[in-house]
C-alpha cells in the first residue's frame, strides 16, 4: 500500500459524511489522495527547481495545486 494511513481517510470520509465508511472506500480515497499529492508534489519541486532552491516551499505547493 501507500503511504497514507487508511485510518485516515477513514476519517475524512466519516467528517465529511456522518457515514459509516467501508474499508475498500478508504484505501480507494488514500490511492487518489496520494496520485493527486504525488503529481501536485512534483510540480512544485519543478517550481522549486526553476527558482533556483532545493527546497519546496508552500508558495510552490499552492502554485502547483492551482
Amino acid at each position: 500500500m501507500g503511504e497514507l494511513p487508511i485510518s485516515a481517510c477513514d476519517r475524512i470520509i466519516r467528517n465529511a459524511t456522518g457515514l459509516r465508511v467501508g474499508r475498500d472506500a478508504a484505501e480507494y480515497l488514500a490511492e487518489i489522495l496520494e496520485e493527486i499529492g504525488t503529481e501536485i508534489a512534483r510540480e512544485a519541486g519543478a517550481l522549486a527547481k526553476h527558482a533556483g532552491r532545493k527546497t519546496v516551499k508552500a508558495s510552490d505547493i499552492k502554485l502547483a495545486a492551482k
